[in-house]
């Protein structure tokens, strides 16, 4: 089932999520209606709070070469190890950010653990694109949006922009 995507802003997406204490069938089906929300928006990543569910789930796939096979990743409690001095610049836009794309600096290189669809804990270390959108991710369930890393006079015209955005959507 797909979810509906909140926009920024919205008092939900600055809220710290909760850790998942126990992966139930429930949070499983929830991955899984996450994953069918992001391919469909169409997107590479997606945090709970984005559908207003505000525990520790992350789903991100950043496999988007013609012919390679989707590569999903369902991350319940994803929390960074240690990361790179080393850093990457990438233009990161964002589903409750629609249309709205900045450069973020981030480290190059990050060791992620996490607790996987079975319960198992896992660590893999991500660089690219992939380190990026797993950090993206993850600070959303902090509360943090990729705006937060912006110039104050730049994260206001997108917010801006945001709240135009939900009045039009709030009238249709």
């Amino acid at each position: 089932m797909k979810h509906s995507i909140l926009i920024h802003p919205d008092p939900r997406l600055k809220k710290v999520c909760a850790p998942v204490a126990d992966l139930s069938d429930k949070l499983r089906v929830l991955a899984d209606d996450m994953l069918e929300t992001m391919y469909g928006a169409p997107g590479i990543g997606l945090a709970a709070p984005q559908i207003g569910v505000m525990d520790r789930l992350i789903v991100l796939d950043c496999e988007k070469e013609e012919g390679v096979a989707p590569k999903p990743l369902v991350m319940f409690n994803p929390e960074i190890i240690s990361s790179s001095d080393e850093t990457n610049v990438y233009e990161e836009g964002c589903l409750s950010i629609p249309d709205q794309y900045a450069e973020v600096t981030r480290p190059r290189d990050v060791e992620v653990q996490w607790l996987d669809r079975d319960g198992n804990l896992q660590r893999q270390t991500f660089d690219g694109l992939w380190a990026t959108c797993v950090q993206h991710e993850i600070d959303h369930l902090d509360g943090k949006l990729f705006i937060d890393y912006l110039k104050p006079l730049k994260r206001q015209m997108i917010t801006r922009k945001m709240q135009k955005l939900k009045r039009e959507l709030a009238r249709d």
